[in-house]
């Protein structure tokens, strides 16, 4: 059995997704756009549901396919905040946030992702870490000291489509992705563990600070 096979199965069984996000999957097709996809979606969306999540904070929100996932197991008074360099995905997420009846939850950023999350003051349940790999290993510190005591630090394509594994030369992605995995499989303040899903998803609670 091959990996598309469990990806085909999983889907099959999945609840019937919201409208919203398969019109988000069909335009992310249609535009080459790289989404977390509705598997990797539902496991963001069953840690939020887990934890009770009150404050998520994004780290490269795209037009806002992750965030739609943690507003739609949160509850209504939930606060989300999107970062995204792009004043085009920014009026596209908002569009799909409306449409969805979920936008009184979102905060939606045009800023850096780590000069945004720098400015942070309160606490976050949860900080999704989705920006340029090469940037990985910048963020574990930045985003551990905004966390709560329990919370989260989940973070996308930590197998970098397998790239981790091979020894051959390596790009600064490759390399910020490993750099990334390392400390939170070292750091003492945290528990981590690399779930196989899509493209590998480190998630991190913190446990001390």
């Amino acid at each position: 059995m091959e990996l598309r096979d469990i990806e085909r199965y999983l889907l099959r069984i999945a609840p019937k997704r919201n409208p919203v996000l398969e019109e988000m999957e069909r335009y992310a097709e249609k535009i080459h756009f790289p989404i977390v996809g509705p598997i990797a979606g539902n496991v963001l969306g069953f840690f939020a549901k887990l934890i009770h999540a009150k404050r998520i904070f994004e780290l490269g929100s795209g037009f806002g396919y992750s965030a739609l996932w943690f507003a739609l197991f949160t509850d209504e008074n939930a606060k989300i905040t999107c970062t995204d360099l792009s004043n085009n995905n920014h009026d596209l997420a908002m569009t799909y946030f409306k449409k969805a009846g979920i936008s009184h939850k979102i905060e939606f950023q045009v800023q850096d992702a780590l000069e945004a999350l720098e400015q942070v003051t309160i606490p976050q349940d949860i900080i999704f870490n989705d920006i340029e790999k090469k940037d990985y290993p910048k963020v574990f510190n930045l985003a551990l000291d905004r966390l709560r005591i329990g919370g989260l630090l989940i973070t996308d394509n930590t197998l970098w489509h397998g790239k981790v594994l091979s020894s051959d030369n390596k790009d600064e992605s490759t390399l910020g992705v490993i750099r990334y995995n390392e400390i939170a499989f070292s750091h003492p303040r945290v528990h981590s563990v690399l779930l196989p899903i899509r493209d590998g998803i480190t998630v991190s609670v913190k446990i001390s600070d």
